[in-house]
């Protein structure tokens, strides 16, 4: 009888194993998803960079999946990350700049027309994060939000803090008592890691939008001492900025860590990017500007601008067992790919009546020979930079840009209330976008903007009108008045 007992318990407690081990194996991903800011196309050691210094997102690269060919979903932060979260583009979800003119603009003669207004964030666009909330998932948002208005807990995240603006000496949202001397990154880093240990036994997705390594240019000083000691490579040359880079990977060292430790490695997509370009400028020549504490090239330009300094950056796809270790991918993916691809891996349908203008990209992660076919890549940006008059001229920043890349070839259309000019590139033969094609290849042109007027059309792209105020001949004094009363 007793033996009888014994061998009745081992055989519950095998099954009890057995039925925990296939619940553990038929269980959702979980899905890391580190967004990181301002954060450029060469500024990592697995990207190219030979002065930053990047191990940890190195180890991750090296085991998982580079796309070389990646792409943020807009040039600077809020409308990528609306995008982002939305799936969509900027003219479908309405996130279209950081801040609307006039706020930044005290000349508003100087403009040859008004650009379109954000509209709000809407709460009906039903986020990822919801979207994998609604699928079983709990969610976590650690860092820069940017999006208006909400914050993170009405679109979809279960737990939140919410910071950015500073490095040190930062506040949250909502409040916590920040020890003096505490790097932002390393706080986030700490919430993540509890949101992980509090949730390893169900799917979760964490959102960790890291704040580096945007201004303003802080760092730890042991760490901007270890880089001054270092020779510069190229553009790449300020040791405050590589000693952000460097605890921004020390932040990517610890999420891996922590999910490695907790045997959740075989089960959770790791997936690092970043928002936009790096902040530079190049010369005409392609090469980096003098000024630049950073540098994109061979890319040209970075944020704020529709070239691809601006908008392509890495990506990097982890999944310990799943994808292929060491893997270069070419296929395209951008911002807006991520929605509906974690929906893919999760199993999760995508969202009744709300449309995703990406396409899921899982089926490149799981085989590395997939050639997606040839698609247009989107993007509006109806934005003016500052103007001001220089010889007798208005000279812009830049002016409203929007942008439709197909297979090899790139075409940037500039506008005010009407197009302004074109410019056409081969970026498998020009990636620096020194040679425009735009008068040699009318045809492509042609062909391109039909494409591109469609996808304006269809997602609702609002497009600047005619400036009442354009005057460039009004008559400004106010520089000389305020100089004036300097010298009183």
């Amino acid at each position: 009888m007793h033996n009888l007992i014994k061998i009745s318990m081992v055989v519950v407690f095998t099954a009890l194993f057995f039925s925990v081990a296939a619940q553990q194996d038929n269980r959702k991903p979980n899905i890391v998803l580190i967004f990181s800011d301002d954060v450029g196309w060469t500024g990592l050691s697995c990207f190219g960079s030979k002065y930053y210094e990047t191990p940890n997102i190195d180890k991750l690269a090296a085991g998982g999946m580079e796309f070389t060919h990646g792409y943020a979903a807009a040039c600077v932060c809020a409308p990528s990350r609306a995008a982002l979260m939305s799936g969509q583009y900027s003219s479908r979800n309405g996130t279209l700049r950081v801040s609307d003119v006039p706020k930044r603009v005290n000349k508003p003669w100087l403009y040859k027309a008004i650009q379109p207004e954000n509209l709000p964030f809407s709460e009906d666009i039903e986020t990822v994060a919801e979207a994998l909330k609604q699928g079983g998932y709990v969610t976590g948002m650690f860092g820069k939000w940017h999006i208006n208005p909400g914050m993170p807990g009405v679109h979809g995240f279960d737990h939140w803090i919410e910071s950015a603006g500073k490095h040190f000496d930062f506040h949250t949202s909502p409040e916590y008592e920040i020890k003096p001397g505490t790097y932002l990154s390393d706080f986030m880093a700490d919430h993540a890691i509890e949101f992980i240990e509090n949730n390893k036994d169900r799917p979760f997705f964490l959102y960790l939008p890291d704040f580096l390594v945007h201004k303003p240019h802080e760092a730890k000083e042991k760490l901007i001492k270890k880089y001054e000691k270092k020779e510069p490579v190229g553009g790449h040359h300020d040791p405050t900025y590589a000693a952000m880079t460097e605890s921004l990977d020390f932040t990517v060292g610890r999420i891996f860590h922590t999910l490695d430790s907790l045997g959740l490695l075989d089960n959770t997509l790791i997936v690092f990017t970043s928002d936009n370009g790096a902040s530079a400028r190049t010369n005409p020549d392609g090469t980096v500007k003098k000024n630049s504490f950073t540098s994109n090239v061979p890319l040209r330009d970075g944020k704020g601008l529709m070239y691809e300094g601006g908008i392509r950056v890495p990506y990097i796809f982890y999944w310990k067992g799943k994808i292929k270790p060491g893997t270069v991918n070419e296929n395209p993916v951008t911002g807006i790919d991520l929605y509906p691809t974690f929906l893919d891996i999760a199993g999760i349908p995508k969202p009744k009546g709300q449309v995703l203008d990406g396409t899921s990209i899982a089926k490149c992660l799981f085989d590395p020979d997939y050639k997606m076919p040839v698609r247009p890549l989107f993007w509006h940006y109806p934005n003016y930079g500052p103007a001001s008059m220089k010889n007798g001229k208005v000279h812009y920043a830049y002016i409203p840009t929007d942008v439709l890349i197909l297979g090899d070839y790139k075409l940037l259309e500039f506008y005010h209330d009407k197009i302004d000019h074109v410019e056409l590139y081969n970026l498998k033969d020009d990636i620096s976008e020194l040679h425009d094609l735009s008068k040699k290849m009318p045809e492509k042109v042609k062909e391109m903007q039909e494409i591109l007027h469609r996808l304006q059309k269809e997602s609702n792209a609002r497009m600047p009108v005619p400036n009442p105020e354009y005057d460039p001949n009004h008559k400004d004094t106010g520089a000389k008045a305020t100089k004036k009363k300097k010298k009183k």
